[in-house]
């Protein structure tokens, strides 16, 4: 689609990109030839499909194999008290059709696994995950590295959160520099058990969706090579610069991974792991 295809409900719809400079009708028109993938339709995904929908992204792919549940309605606001016990596909791809009948929305009802994480990132320009286990995280960020394709990252867990992309490019990080495995099991606590502040997802999930939208125009810097902590109850952005590993197990000069097939992702997902740097937290 080219910028002068854009119909006279679009130019209204997407007015305020049109007149903004670095955006533009053109820049529309990438936005909605886009094909983004969001992994979890939970307290990340929600503001992330709501903003991409709204932008008009053109084919949003939502993976989540999970039903709604009443607790989830204090974060995860695409959905509603009438969508308890659907499936979080279903209720989340009406509110794309009800918000933007622009965007198509592509449902995978499953969970993201090594099985089939490959087939579910390879149509996508990019990918979000927004996943609330480590063990999905490492399966998206070893596929995701593997295969070159970028992605979003986002944590959250209590009042605080964290943010990065992952470009996939030479000399840019992967997860697994970062956090080379994860913490032993049960030592960081999910948020069914230490709770969450639940506007804490929207401006995490809000952050990857700029991230998003900045892909697709090619415009700014995304947050390659930096992670963002968000303390909401000091409010403070804090900004830390995290570099590739020459040993990193996934991108580093001489790879243990070279298929995610070569991994037991369980557990600690480990490869010849050192000790972590950084804290990581559950995100729902």
């Amino acid at each position: 689609m080219s910028g002068l295809d854009l119909d006279p409900t679009q130019l209204d719809r997407y007015s305020r990109h049109i007149f903004l400079e670095g955006v533009g009708s053109e820049g529309q028109a990438d936005l909605l030839d886009a094909e983004i993938l969001v992994l979890g339709a939970g307290g990340l995904g929600s503001p992330v499909i709501q903003y991409l929908a709204a932008a008009g992204v053109g084919t949003i792919g939502i993976a989540d194999d999970d039903v709604v549940e009443r607790s989830n309605l204090q974060r995860q606001i695409i959905h509603g008290d009438d969508d308890i016990g659907r499936p979080k596909v279903e209720s989340a791809a009406e509110y794309v059709n009800n918000l933007n009948p622009d965007v198509s929305v592509r449902k995978h009802e499953e969970r993201v696994t090594p099985d089939n994480i490959e087939g579910l990132i390879d149509p996508y320009d990019f990918v979000v995950d927004g996943t609330d286990n480590f063990e999905t995280r490492y399966v998206v960020n070893d596929a995701c590295t593997l295969a070159g394709k970028p992605f979003s990252h986002g944590a959250i867990f209590r009042f605080e959160g964290q943010i990065t992309t992952f470009t996939g490019n030479e000399n840019a990080p992967c997860y697994r520099c970062i956090f080379p495995e994860a913490p032993p099991d049960g030592l960081v606590p999910n948020c069914a058990t230490a709770g969450v502040l639940g506007v804490l997802p929207g401006t995490v999930g809000c952050i990857q969706a700029t991230e998003t939208v900045k892909a697709i125009l090619g415009k700014g810097d995304l947050l390659e090579g930096r992670m963002i902590f968000y303390d909401a109850l000091g409010m403070t952005f804090d900004t830390v610069e995290v570099k590739p590993k020459e040993d990193c197990p996934v991108c580093g000069d001489d790879p243990a991974i070279e298929s995610i097939h070569d991994v037991e992702y369980s557990a600690s997902c480990a490869i010849d792991a050192q000790n972590q740097e950084l804290e990581v937290g559950a995100s729902d």
